[in-house]
C-alpha cells in the first residue's frame, strides 16, 4: 500500500483548484508563450498552457505553492493537453515527452520541499491526464454518424506516451480527468495498465468524469450509474466527478458513487456555473458551504476545485473538511455491490 493509499482512509485528502484560472492572472502574450526557444514557431502559442511548463516555469511552480500553501495535499500537473493529439493544434507533438516530463518534475520539486518543511504533512503530485479534443464514441460530423475522429488505437499510444514522461518526472498518481467519453477513459486506463506491467510498478490511479448538464449524463451520454461501471474493471485509488457544474448540482452524482463505488470517492467542482460572460462569480466561502454537504453525508475521501477556483478557495475549502472522516471504503460484499449497481443503471437506462 502507497502512503497515498494508507492516508485516503484516515483523512479527507485535499486536492488543488484550476491551473488555467491562476494562469489567467498572469496574462501571459504570445510572446511570453512562446519564450525565446519558440519565438518563430510557425502558429501561434497563446492559450497552450502546457507550453508554460518549458517557458514560464517559474509561474508554474509558484502556482504549484501557493496551492499547497493554502492546504492541498496533491497537486495537478500542468498537462491537461498533453497528448500528440491535443498539440497537434499547435504543431508541438514531439515535444510530448519533455512537457509531460518537466510538469511532472516541476510540481515534484514544489512537492519535496513543501513536505520537507513539514514531514508531518507530505505532499503529492497527481499526473493530469485530460479527455484529449476528440471523442472516440461518437461523430463530430452530424451528417455521418459512423465517422470517428480518432481510434481507440491512437488514443491508446497517446496517453501511454503521455503517462511514461508523467511517471519519470516523478508523479505519485496518475488522474484521468475530466472523462466526457468513457471510451477515451477506458483507452488511458487501458494504456496504464500496460505500462504498469511493462514498467513492473503498481502506482495509484483516479479517475474523474464529468455530468455535462441537467440530464444527470456524461457527453456521451452515460449516467453516474454507467460511467462507473465502465471503469470498475481497474483497481482505482478514487473514482469521481469534476468540472461542468457547481457544487451543489454534482451532490446527487456523487451519492450514486457512495452508494457502488469500491475505491475512494473524488469531488473536485466548479466555482459555480458560469455566468453571462463564462466567468465564475462564486467565493470562496459559498462554495466551501455547499460542499460542507458532501461531508455531512459522508459522500467523499478527495476535494478540491475546478474551473474558476483559487488557492482561497482551496484553503476554505480545507478548513472546513478539518474535524469530518473520509468516507469509509468498502472491503466487503464487493460482487453484491456490483450487481446493485449494474441493477441501478439498467434502471436509470430504462428511464
Amino acid at each position: 500500500m502507497s502512503k497515498l493509499e494508507e492516508l485516503l482512509s484516515q483523512k479527507i485528502l485535499i486536492l488543488d483548484g484550476a491551473m488555467g484560472t491562476m494562469l489567467q492572472e498572469y496574462k501571459f502574450s504570445e510572446d511570453d508563450f512562446r519564450g525565446k526557444r519558440f519565438a518563430d514557431w510557425p502558429v501561434s502559442l497563446k492559450g497552450n498552457n502546457d507550453l508554460l511548463s518549458l517557458t514560464q516555469p517559474e509561474a508554474i511552480a509558484t502556482i504549484h505553492r501557493k496551492y499547497f500553501d493554502a492546504g492541498a495535499d496533491i497537486v495537478e500537473t500542468n498537462t491537461f493537453s498533453g497528448t500528440t493529439i491535443a498539440m497537434a493544434d499547435y504543431q508541438m507533438e514531439e515535444f510530448i515527452y519533455e512537457l509531460n516530463f518537466e510538469s511532472a518534475r516541476i510540481a515534484k520539486g514544489v512537492a519535496e520541499q513543501v513536505t520537507a518543511e513539514d514531514p508531518s504533512k507530505p505532499r503529492f503530485v497527481a499526473g493530469a491526464i485530460g479527455p484529449t479534443n476528440k471523442t472516440a464514441s461518437m461523430s463530430p460530423d452530424v451528417n455521418d454518424p459512423g465517422y470517428r475522429a480518432i481510434s481507440f488505437d491512437q488514443l491508446r499510444k497517446a496517453y501511454k506516451q503521455q503517462a511514461k514522461a508523467l511517471i519519470e518526472g516523478g508523479a505519485d498518481v496518475l488522474l484521468v480527468e475530466t472523462v466526457f467519453d468513457t471510451l477515451n477513459a477506458k483507452a488511458a486506463l487501458f494504456a496504464i495498465e500496460e505500462l504498469k506491467e511493462e514498467l513492473n510498478l503498481d502506482i495509484p490511479i483516479m479517475v474523474s468524469g464529468t455530468i455535462t448538464d441537467a440530464s444527470g449524463r456524461t457527453l456521451s451520454g452515460q449516467t453516474a450509474e454507467a460511467f462507473l461501471i465502465s471503469v470498475s474493471h481497474i483497481p482505482l485509488l478514487s473514482v469521481g466527478f469534476n468540472c461542468a457544474l457547481g457544487a451543489k448540482q454534482l451532490t446527487p452524482h456523487l451519492e450514486v458513487l457512495n452508494r457502488y463505488a469500491n475505491s475512494g470517492v473524488s469531488a473536485y467542482p466548479n466555482a459555480g456555473l458560469p455566468n453571462a460572460f463564462g466567468e465564475y462569480d462564486q467565493d470562496d466561502r459559498e462554495m466551501a458551504a455547499q460542499i460542507e454537504e458532501y461531508l455531512d453525508k459522508g459522500l467523499v475521501n478527495i476535494l478540491g476545485g475546478c474551473c474558476g477556483t483559487t488557492p482561497k478557495h482551496i484553503k476554505a475549502i480545507a478548513e472546513i473538511t478539518k474535524g469530518y472522516k473520509p468516507r469509509p471504503i468498502p472491503s466487503e460484499n464487493k460482487e453484491e455491490r456490483h450487481a446493485e449497481l449494474v441493477s441501478a443503471s439498467q434502471q436509470s437506462t430504462d428511464l
